[in-house]
């Protein structure tokens, strides 16, 4: 057994622990469906990073990714009975902060920058993460376009795979690999420039 392999299975820790967490927000979902707040609570601590930071990838701003988020959650409530579970509540869940994060652009029409603000308090959730280290990945993230720092928040940040994220940005498989590696080689560039 070698990387977390297990023999009876063949399937890795990680695709245990991802399966068992999807299997945690179907359930999150099935008991908001009931009207269950804790629910919510619950569903909101586990996915609010993933949330946040996908939006935040979509608007750029700081105070909109904040007002997707909240209303994100309102109709995750609203919605929960309309959820059929596919094994998928991740890609449901983004799927809603998308369309909210689109409209929200189409509304303001908005096509600023993402300033440097918004992108280190993202990053300063996580505390692993040293200044200096979070001022070179703010300064690779810009170096991205929309769609390549989409796709590297939704695999990086939320673990979503590529068929995912195509079906997610209705994009082809093809185009989000080619997208994904060409983001890592930008990122990879920018970060040896910065050492």
């Amino acid at each position: 057994m070698t990387g977390g392999e297990d023999s009876l299975f063949g399937t890795t820790s990680t695709e245990r622990n991802t399966a068992l967490s999807q299997l945690a927000l179907d359930d999150c979902l099935e008991r908001i469906a009931m009207g269950d707040k804790n629910a919510l609570a619950e569903l909101f601590e586990v996915t609010k990073a993933s949330v946040y930071g996908f939006a935040l990838s979509i608007v750029k701003n700081a105070h909109d990714a904040e007002d997707v988020l909240q209303e994100c959650y309102v109709k995750i409530w609203n919605a929960a009975e309309s959820y059929v579970s596919q094994g998928k509540p991740m890609a449901w869940i983004l799927t809603i902060a998308r369309n909210i994060s689109t409209s929200l652009l189409r509304e303001r029409s908005k096509s600023s920058e993402l300033p440097d603000d918004d992108w280190h308090e993202h990053l300063a959730d996580y505390p692993s993460v040293s200044t200096d280290d979070r001022l070179v990945l703010e300064a690779a993230m810009e170096r991205l376009g929309d769609d390549e720092r989409q796709i590297v928040m939704l695999h990086a940040v939320t673990g979503l795979k590529h068929i995912e994220i195509a079906g997610l940005m209705s994009l082809p498989l093809s185009t989000v690999l080619s997208k994904y590696n060409r983001a890592k080689k930008k990122l990879r560039k920018t970060l040896m420039e910065g050492e």
